[in-house]
């Protein structure tokens, strides 16, 4: 597997390098946030995609490379209008896309990333959205960072799993529990586990860079992802640009 992430700074200008459905669907779009993510999830995608796939960035080739939604909303790839056989996750938050990829032509299963940012979360939020273990273990932390932080990775690590069960947030985020027991590497990364009330369960990772809190899942433990080369999160900020301009 591998992890890419860009901010809205880099998405080229001009869209020459999007195909000519995702320049339609683009065109749609009239609010400046949800026109903003876009472009970045999917340049995040193409750029992570292009480098997997062994293609130069050109605009040309990133126009090859089109990820398209199902009717559910989960991503999946075409190149050059063909369907592949890639597993692909993406998520976006304050002005930055992560992108999750899996190795062409692997039995990996679904695949589920989440971004999120560490700010504060009302207790309300934590009573309507959490187990009562998650609760309990979010409400026991001392007001300020340390619970904030504890309650946005509880929440994304809940996102990424229920990307991989293929539901996102129509489901029940009480559905699923997340389990906080791992030790950080050096790289970084601290395993997690989030186990769905049937049974199943969704071995994943959790990372922190500055303000940025990234989880991915899966449906077996394996390794983190490895950073493709240009883009992570280590220098990342959260940006908010479309707040000057709602509406295109």
């Amino acid at each position: 597997m591998w992890w890419l992430a860009h901010g809205e700074h880099d998405v080229p200008a001009g869209a020459q390098w999007l195909s000519p459905r995702e320049q339609a669907l683009l065109a749609g779009i009239r609010y400046t946030k949800r026109h903003v993510e876009f472009l970045t999830r999917r340049y995040a995608a193409k750029r992570a995609l292009a480098t997997v796939l062994g293609r130069d960035g050109t605009a040309d080739e990133l126009a090859r490379i089109e990820v398209r939604n199902y009717p559910g909303g989960a991503p999946y790839v075409t190149l050059d209008g063909q369907a592949t056989a890639i597993e692909l996750s993406l998520s976006d938050r304050a002005g930055w896309a992560v992108c999750l990829v899996g190795a062409p032509g692997t039995a990996l299963g679904p695949l589920g990333i989440d971004l999120e940012i560490v700010e504060p979360r009302s207790r309300g939020f934590v009573e309507d959205f959490f187990t009562a273990a998650e609760r309990d273990a979010v409400l026991a932390l001392p007001e300020g960072e340390a619970r904030d932080e504890a309650a946005n990775l509880i929440w994304s690590a809940k996102e990424a799993a229920l990307k991989v069960m293929k539901v996102g947030l129509r489901a029940d985020t009480r559905e699923v529990e997340v389990s906080l027991d791992g030790m950080r590497r050096a790289d970084g990364w601290t395993s997690m586990t989030v186990t769905a009330r049937g049974g199943a369960v969704f071995p994943g990772w959790w990372r922190r860079d500055g303000l940025f809190l990234l989880t991915i899942a899966g449906t077996a433990r394996r390794e983190p992802p490895a950073l493709l080369a240009g883009g992570g999160l280590a220098t990342a900020k959260p940006t908010h640009s479309w707040l000057s301009r709602p509406m295109r």
